[in-house]
């Protein structure tokens, strides 16, 4: 008898686990997968891509806008920015890629792409605020106070994944859900030796002094073979619904807000050669002409209708967003070869880029031979001028504009209306100074001399 208990028992507790067994798969959707996917994972991570030019911040450090309504903003206030989102956000789910191993296999043209989203969100996050958590950072719980890595050495980490990317993509394969360049894995290639390009340029006045060879890097990237055409720019397209909509749509045309023209900084550069870009960043006053506020000017000082608000061409809901572009490669190229780095034509290069440019604004090429005779504008093979014509075509990518002029000095920059002159950098947050007291301590002790202040310099910045 006890032995039949025994044997009932046992059948009774397996088919319980058998109808637990059941149950748990009645309840799984299969259209919502409890794990994400590489594929998924690496088209959110490129949903996030319209931040790093779709803010009002970097606008304000670049100069390319001025507030009408709510000038604090512009004034550079003092202020801790958190770097947070970023890793919480995209490059977690970079890294979930490159570490852990998937039920659906992951192909190497998925971790090359993995790995040149993450070198671009790193070199963002980086020149925004320095040294950074990166080698001890996205651990999860095995590390949650990780270590800030020196900024050379994150360089130096992000050269070496863009070389491993390079040699890693199959040009003649794809990967799915590819929302940047459609799964052409020529376009990838490019855009990664671009970015690799325009890093080792970053690092023009510290080349001499640190452990990387960023003519060497540059040119390498160069052979590697880079952007050929406009269409070949790495740009973020939304689309015309509300779920992936262009910010300043959001912004300006939903919530019906006046609150941004642009500066003076940036009229007084365009509207002398009459640039034929000006109509497309800008609309005109209500007197029919254009001009420019200047930054941090208090509301109640001037009526923003007698200036010109950010142009309504850029209003649109499905407005793409450029992020690295092929100007933006030749007038690297062009001021690669001022400063003899390579033996291509600086001139050149410089004209070309301005073409390039205008096409990419304007959708046209008719202006350009009248807009590249004007003595202001033909080349003079001067780095400020060069330096000028990048930071007109980088309008609206307000961080790389910021760290161009802090890396060239170029164009004039100048303090707000009440004073406060433009930073040299983003400072840490008060959240990263509590939860990762020791490391953050050590970072602004190795960089700032202890101080956490928008003037401190990253160190690339030696200009």
């Amino acid at each position: 008898m006890k032995k039949l208990y025994i044997l009932f028992i046992a059948l009774f507790f397996a088919s319980s686990c058998d109808l637990l067994q059941i149950d748990e798969d009645l309840n799984k959707n299969p259209n919502s997968p409890s794990e994400a996917t590489a594929e998924q994972l690496l088209a959110n991570s490129m949903r996030s891509l319209p931040g790093i030019s779709s803010n009002t911040t970097g606008q304000f450090m670049a100069q390319y806008l001025a507030e009408t309504q709510y000038p604090n903003a512009s004034q550079y206030p003092a202020g801790g920015t958190s770097f947070y989102g970023w890793y919480e956000g995209p490059l977690i789910n970079l890294e979930t890629i490159l570490t852990e191993e998937f039920t659906v296999p992951t192909s190497e043209n998925q971790y090359a792409v993995a790995k040149i989203l993450k070198a671009y969100y790193f070199w963002f996050l980086t020149d925004r605020w320095g040294d950074l958590p990166y080698s001890e950072a996205l651990q999860g719980t095995d590390i949650i106070a990780p270590a800030y890595d020196t900024q050379e050495s994150i360089y130096e980490a992000l050269f070496a994944i863009l070389k491993e990317a390079n040699t890693q993509i199959d040009e003649s394969g794809s990967i799915p859900s590819d929302i940047i360049y459609n799964g052409d894995m020529s376009k990838w290639k490019k855009f990664a030796n671009t970015l690799r390009m325009l890093m080792a340029l970053r690092l023009s006045e510290v080349d001499a002094q640190s452990g990387i060879d960023a003519e060497a890097e540059f040119n390498a990237a160069l052979t590697a073979g880079v952007m050929e055409s406009n269409d070949d720019s790495f740009v973020y397209q939304h689309l015309a619904n509300a779920d992936n909509q262009n910010f300043w749509y959001g912004q300006v045309v939903e919530s019906n807000r006046q609150w941004w023209g642009i500066t003076e900084t940036l009229f007084d550069i365009m509207n002398p050669v009459d640039d034929p870009r000006l109509p497309v960043f800008a609309d005109t006053s209500r007197n029919g002409d254009y001009a420019g506020i200047p930054i941090g000017t208090e509301a109640s000082e001037f009526n923003y209708l007698d200036y010109s608000l950010l142009g309504s061409d850029l209003l649109d809901q499905d407005q793409p967003v450029y992020l690295i572009t092929y100007a933006q490669a030749l007038f690297a190229r062009a001021e690669a070869a001022q400063r003899s780095w390579t033996s291509e034509s600086d001139a050149t290069n410089y004209n070309a880029a301005i073409e390039a440019s205008i096409l990419q604004w304007t959708g046209s090429t008719d202006d350009v031979a009248a807009y590249t005779a004007q003595p202001e504008v033909a080349y003079d093979g001067t780095l400020e001028q060069l330096a000028t014509q990048r930071y007109i075509h980088l309008f609206l990518n307000g961080y790389e504009g910021w760290a161009e002029w802090r890396r060239t000095g170029f164009p004039n920059l100048v303090p707000a209306a009440t004073g406060a002159n433009v930073p040299t950098r983003q400072s840490y947050s008060a959240e990263e100074a509590l939860n990762n007291t020791e490391n953050y301590e050590t970072a602004i002790e190795r960089q700032f001399n202890g101080e956490n202040t928008l003037y401190g310099k990253v160190w690339w910045d030696a200009n």
